[in-house]
């Protein structure tokens, strides 16, 4: 009797938590819409860090990323010194480093990046702060490599402080 409410309260936070939503890139990752690890912010890594899953990195990493056919994101707190390799590529947060995404790479307002960026596309918001370059590619549709079919070789050197 008394736990009924209870109850309904826990199935609606369960259910709407997984709604979709809209969303602004200045809001941070959105954890709930993807299955998703999460490497928090008190933790450090070194090494080679690779995964069959979604990552968003809170903590500090350094060494190598392999995320070849998953999505990265590196969050506002995120502190990575590190290569990184994934098919999609978000960053909320510092690194330093190659940053390879076979899909995508987007910067947010918040992003501080030092390296060469090599993507198909690339979404850099206003106030992102980059120092490297960029090399434009389209994917292979039989590979997944994203330099198999370089588009023009469009090297472009970017230095912007926001």
């Amino acid at each position: 009797m008394f736990n009924k409410k209870r109850e309904d309260e826990s199935e609606r936070e369960r259910v709407e938590p997984f709604a979709s939503v809209t969303r602004d890139m200045s809001d941070g990752p959105d954890v709930r819409t993807r299955k998703t690890s999460v490497i928090g912010p008190t933790l450090k890594f070194k090494g080679e860090l690779s995964a069959n899953e979604d990552l968003i990195i809170e903590g500090e990493i350094e060494g190598s990323i392999a995320h070849r056919d998953k999505n990265l994101t590196v969050g506002k707190e995120g502190r990575v010194n590190a290569d990184i390799a994934a098919k999609s590529v978000e960053i909320f947060g510092n690194v330093t480093g190659n940053i390879r995404g076979e899909d995508i790479v987007k910067l947010a307002k918040s992003s501080v990046v030092n390296g060469n960026i090599q993507c198909a596309r690339i979404i850099m918001e206003d106030g992102a702060q980059f120092c490297g370059g960029i090399e434009m590619t389209k994917k292979s549709k039989g590979s997944s490599d994203p330099t198999a079919l370089p588009v023009g070789k469009s090297k472009t050197q970017v230095e912007s402080t926001g």
